[in-house]
């Protein structure tokens, strides 16, 4: 292995290291000191690799993001039914949030200083995903007003992702039992996409 091969397993080693920490501890216990440790290198090393916290973070969310990405690909199957595929991508994106739970409620309150991989996945939406899911939804309603479709899409998306985000909460707090995503999704569809 040559030199330039052992630099990427390191930074790449880090960053799974930052990656699975992330999962199981949230972004906001995130140290440099805990992913040199866990990823049995040192502070040094991953400065060395990333610059900052902020930086390892950054990158840690774009490799979570890449992973949304791929679920809007669903959308251009039009072998299967609109409502199918709509329910598959949200199912889908709800799977990619539950391994991280924290990433919803960073990306809805980006702050004054987003990460630069939240930018680029925004620009991602504007441009490729936001559009998929529209004309899915114009598949289903018929609805033609881009305005109507945009409000439709965010109706969708708030009923399905806040109570992502609310779960834990209900769950332990206001000891509620919530409901599977799959029933969620169900439930949403029956009234919302009633095809009487």
């Amino acid at each position: 292995m040559n030199q330039a091969d052992k630099k990427q397993q390191t930074k790449e080693k880090i960053l799974e290291a930052a990656l699975e920490f992330i999962k199981k501890e949230g972004f906001e216990a995130v140290t440099i000191r805990k992913i040199a440790d866990l990823s049995a290198t040192n502070i040094s090393l991953v400065n060395y690799y990333f610059g900052s916290k902020e930086n390892l973070l950054s990158e840690a969310i774009e490799v979570i993001l890449n992973g949304f990405q791929h679920t809007f690909s669903i959308l251009d199957n039009t072998a299967i039914p609109p409502q199918d595929r709509l329910k598959q991508f949200l199912f889908d994106y709800l799977q990619v949030i539950r391994q991280y739970p924290e990433l919803l409620s960073r990306i809805i309150a980006m702050g004054s200083t987003p990460f630069t991989s939240q930018q680029e996945y925004g620009r991602f939406l504007s441009i490729m995903g936001f559009p998929k899911v529209q004309g899915t939804i114009k598949e289903l309603t018929g609805e033609e007003q881009p305005e109507r479709l945009l409000a439709m899409m965010l109706q969708l998306f708030g009923a399905i992702f806040l109570p992502a985000l609310m779960s834990p909460i209900l769950e332990s707090g206001a000891v509620a039992k919530v409901p599977s995503i799959e029933e969620q999704l169900n439930l949403f569809f029956e009234r919302y996409f009633d095809q009487k």
